[in-house]
This record gives structure tokens, C-alpha cells and sequence, in this order.
């Protein structure tokens, strides 16, 4: 199928990037039920290496299984499905250019204590992102963590080699270390991370929905002076957009904990309403039975499709 108007805009806003990366970053807009649309849902199964498996899958046993989350992302018609190595190698013979991949090239333990500040070990290599066919690569970045430099650093250089053999590269931004639990979803301080990844050459910037915090003070007096529009979802998603180079790039916002189908409708129809690009959502997914995931990841389509209503 050729590309779309909306697609071939969003591809205009790329203007560095070789045929490689923009043919990439195409398959991911043109895939799926939202194929086209210039909107996005992508399925993030990274939570194992965080959380264990028992606090990731136990409570949707069939979840243990790699290939289950293939074939719901498949069967579900979805934009990606992003995974560590080891997950994406389990499924990748079977599931061969069934779904655009992105590889999660970095990763977290709750084992692991952080007595210089919350940091990631990467785990995987470009090398590994074409070998199993990905479109795309992740890393994540801590802005806040004493570890901050080291990690965007790192992706500095994954980030040109991926470039440089066409990849799109995705940057799972999420504030921790030195800065508050409230903060950590504050609506400066996710605009800020955003417009780090952004600033960084990421393809596509993944954050949390944000809240309306405020958490540095310098920043509270520019958001009152100024005033900012904050005071629903989607003025904050709007607000996101607009700090990653109004607009100009990708954003899609995390699903986080576990919440009742009608708190995720809300989300997401905020997402849509603020011109957000689209979702990543994971546990809100593959810890629900199969089929009551699967209607809502269709649901959650048609908001983003504009063919239904979330709140």
C-alpha cells in the first residue's frame, strides 16, 4: 500500500534521515488497523526484565509464552511490538514480517540496588536489531539520574550506528533519581524529558501521560506566567507535542499500571484529543485475557481513528 498524505507529512518532518530509516519508520505509520492514519499502538513486553515474571505475567499465565505476545500484537492488528533480545528471538522465525519490531536495547533489575543513581545495562546490539528484521531500535534515558550522562551517551552512539544502517530509534524517556515521586509524572518535568529525547535525534519520544504537577519551581513561574493551558489530559498531551518541536515528531504515551477499561478509554481518547501520536501500552494489555485485551486494543483504535468515543 503506498503511503498516505499524513504519513508522507509526518515523514517530511525527518529531514536528515536516509531512505533506510524513513522506509522504516513508514512501516510502522502504514501498519495495522491504524495503517495510514498517522496514529499509532505499539505493545511494549519489557516489564519481565523489570519487575520478574511472576509480577508481569502471573496474573495472565499464557503470558509466559513469547509467542503469546506476538500473536496478540498480530492478531490485534497493532502499529509494533517492541521487546527485549530474548523475546524477539523466541518468536522471530515464526512471526517473520508479520509485525514491525523494535528491539529494547536496554534494561533495568529490581535486584540490582542504584547507589549512584537509577541506570540501565544494555543488553542488545545493532547487529542483533537486523539480524531478527526490526524496523526500529528503544533505549531508555533517566533525566534526573545521576547516571543520566552515561545513558545518553550511550545512546548518542546507538543512536548514529542505528541511523547509519537505517533504523529508527525510539527513546523510552522517564525521569528518576533526583526528583520526587509526584515529579517524576509533573507536567515540566515530562515535557523537559521529552524535549531531551527529542534534542537527542530520537524518531520516536515515549513518556508517561503527565499530571498537573509542577515540579521546579523556575519552571512554575514560566508555566503561571505564561499560562499555560494544563488543566485537563489533553491540554497536557497538546502541551507534550508541542515541546517535542511542535509536533514535528512522534510521541506516543506510555499505558503504565494496570487501570479499569474505562480509565484507559480516558487516556487514550486525552491522547487523542491533544494530538498525540498514539499509545504504548503493555501490562493494560497482555495482563488482561486474550480476548478482553484484544477488544479493547480495537476499542482504543477506534478512538485514535476518531470512529469512537473514550470518555
Amino acid at each position: 500500500m503506498p503511503t498516505t498524505a499524513k504519513v508522507r507529512k509526518i515523514l517530511s518532518h525527518y529531514e536528515s534521515d536516509n531512505p533506510g530509516t524513513r522506509a522504516n519508520l513508514a512501516r510502522m505509520l502504514m501498519a495495522g488497523r491504524l495503517g495510514g492514519s498517522g496514529k499509532v499502538l505499539i505493545l511494549p513486553v519489557d516489564q519481565g526484565f523489570e519487575h520478574g515474571p511472576a509480577r508481569s505475567f502471573a496474573v495472565n499465565p499464557d503470558a509466559y509464552d513469547p509467542h503469546y505476545h506476538y500473536r496478540l500484537a498480530v492478531d490485534a492488528k497493532l502499529s509494533a511490538y517492541a521487546a527485549p533480545l530474548g523475546m524477539l528471538e523466541a518468536g522471530a522465525a515464526t512471526f517473520a514480517g508479520d509485525i514491525p519490531l523494535i528491539l529494547k536495547m536496554n534494561s533495568a533489575n529490581s535486584l540490582a540496588a542504584h547507589p549512584d543513581g537509577p541506570d540501565q545495562a544494555v543488553t542488545a546490539s545493532i547487529g542483533d536489531a537486523l539480524r531478527l528484521g526490526c524496523s526500529a531500535v528503544g533505549f531508555t534515558i533517566y533525566p534526573g539520574s545521576d547516571r543520566c550522562y552515561d545513558m545518553m551517551e550511550e545512546i548518542r552512539q546507538l543512536s548514529e550506528e542505528a541511523k547509519s544502517v537505517g533504523l529508527a530509534v525510539v527513546i523510552w524517556s522517564y525521569a528518576r533519581g533526583n526528583i520526587s515521586k509526584t515529579g517524576e509524572t509533573a507536567l515540566d518535568i515530562i515535557a523537559y524529558g521529552a524535549h531531551m529525547a527529542t534534542l537527542m535525534g530520537a524518531h520516536i519520544i515515549k513518556v508517561k501521560l503527565p499530571t498537573d504537577a509542577l515540579e521546579l519551581p523556575a519552571a512554575k513561574t514560566v508555566y503561571e506566567k505564561q499560562s499555560i493551558p494544563a488543566a485537563t489530559q489533553a491540554q497536557r498531551v497538546s502541551h507534550i507535542m508541542q515541546s517535542c518541536f511542535a509536533g514535528r515528531r512522534i510521541v506516543v504515551f506510555s499505558g503504565g499500571e494496570a487501570k479499569t477499561l474505562n480509565d484507559v478509554y480516558r487516556d487514550v481518547q486525552a491522547i487523542y484529543d491533544g494530538g498525540g501520536t498514539g499509545s504504548i501500552m503493555g501490562r493494560n494489555a497482555f495482563q488482561r485475557p486474550r480476548a478482553e485485551a484484544l477488544a479493547m486494543l480495537t476499542h482504543i483504535q477506534d478512538i485514535l481513528l476518531g470512529r469512537a468515543k473514550g470518555a
